[in-house]
């Protein structure tokens, strides 16, 4: 299933157009979405479904007064029935393709990772923080987050610490990550302190037809440096595990040169070249062994509403937990049901901009979710979920995404079925496929 519109350039706004009518939204032309998206500001009716057995859908618009509203989008997972898994790519890929391959009948957008303009300098691992892909740690954390993971074979959420052991040239080592507190009490500071894309800092300049554009300084993107530290660059490949790509006395590393940095003092730490293996044996406590797939989330809704937004910083650019309106995603795990939901809303919009940190908490008050318990992925642009509905793959949430142009004379281009490239998402599929036992 593609998520790009497939007439030649010059007739692509006249078929975007045409599945925008289809969808209920009349756009009188797409290059004038650049700065008014008024036209998705169209209330869903009150609606529920089963997508599939243990999965169901919720649709319904929430009033925020003053004539703004938001429109929810609740998905709800029964455990007993289905499974959910985080799936990810450094590459990227659209949530609708997640659907419908591999039997997964539902997917969500996932959490937050890298996002700039700037395509020539990326980070080699896009995930922020902890980032368990297909049973392998790809990213450490460098601060404590809250997390979900399958762990033993059950999903959970939880605040994953930044600390954890990992093995070089056949001894233990503990590392901490670099955001985190220096242990105290006496006891001794850990042998590696963890840098990662995480430590990063998004900044913005202005742009004459988008209005901004993000990117990161790479002469700024380094460790800090220090007389008496080395940095190892520690990369991952699938089939090979983690090595060290490349050794720094003195810091000064590129954070987007490799998965994640370990960092020591000279003196205590071990001599490594390029091409030692760099094994991790434990997280926050957890045997990395029994991990199946998992990601950093971000603040619970409550911490979100109240301010406690620390561990969240220069790495997300303009921070998304701040006092104005935006589309939202949560997940919360109640039980044994995993639910999801996407709070819809359009920035170039007069009355359909989204929610605040507060109102999101109390849409999940009125709707029976505890606040504390729901946690946020990526908001804004990435909010999507997508679903199979009679065999075809359908989507809600964001679907005023474009894209901007990467030269003066390229036109903004619709993208709302696809959304933005994410690198990381969930999906929902059936316990136990049809065949197996």
């Amino acid at each position: 299933m593609t998520s790009r519109l497939t007439g030649p350039p010059g007739e692509q706004d006249q078929e975007a157009m045409a599945i925008l009518r289809a969808h209920g939204y009349h756009v009188p032309d797409i290059q004038s979405l650049a700065h008014d998206q008024q036209a998705f500001a169209v209330r869903v009716p009150a609606r529920r479904r089963t997508i599939a057995p243990g999965i169901r859908l919720q649709t319904t618009s929430v009033d925020l007064g003053g004539g703004c509203f938001t429109n929810a989008f609740t998905l709800r997972a029964d455990l007993d029935l289905v499974r959910a898994d985080v799936v990810s790519t450094a590459g990227g890929f659209h949530l609708r393709d997640h659907v419908g391959a591999d039997a997964a009948p539902a997917a969500v957008s996932g959490s937050f990772s890298f996002i700039s303009d700037d395509p020539t300098y990326q980070p080699a691992e896009p995930c922020f923080d902890f980032c368990c892909r297909a049973g392998e740690i790809v990213s450490l954390p460098t601060a404590a987050k809250p997390a979900f993971l399958v762990h033993r074979g059950q999903p959970v959420i939880d605040t994953l610490n930044a600390t954890g052991t990992l093995t070089l040239q056949g001894h233990p080592h503990r590392w901490i990550g670099s955001k985190s507190p220096r242990p105290g009490g006496g006891r001794q500071p850990a042998v590696f302190t963890v840098f990662g894309a995480a430590n990063c800092q998004v900044r913005y300049s202005d742009h004459p037809r988008t209005g901004f554009v993000r990117h990161v300084h790479p002469s700024a993107n380094i460790t800090p440096l220090g007389p008496t530290v080395i940095d190892y660059l520690v990369s991952w490949r699938p089939g090979d595990g983690h090595r060290v790509t490349s050794v720094h006395p003195g810091g000064g590393a590129d954070l987007f040169a490799s998965n994640f940095i370990l960092r020591a003092e000279r003196t205590r730490a071990p001599r490594l070249k390029h091409g030692a293996r760099v094994e991790i044996s434990e997280v926050a406590g957890l045997d990395v062994r029994h991990m199946e797939c998992g990601i950093s989330l971000g603040p619970s809704v409550a911490d979100a509403a109240a301010g406690r937004t620390a561990a969240y910083d220069n790495c997300l650019g303009t921070s998304p937990f701040r006092d104005t309106r935006s589309a939202r995603t949560l997940i919360g795990l109640h039980g044994q049901e995993l639910v999801f939901q996407v709070l819809d809303g359009a920035p170039l919009s007069d009355t359909f901009r989204g929610v605040t940190p507060l109102e999101t908490a109390e849409i999940c008050t009125a709707g029976g979710l505890d606040p504390h318990s729901m946690y946020h992925l990526d908001g804004g642009g990435s909010s999507k979920i997508a679903y199979l509905e009679e065999g075809t793959a359908r989507v809600l949430g964001s679907m005023h995404y474009l894209r901007w142009p990467t030269i003066p004379e390229e036109p903004f281009r619709w993208q709302g079925l696809g959304g933005r490239v994410l690198r990381s998402g969930f999906t929902v599929k059936p316990s136990r496929l049809e065949g197996e036992r």
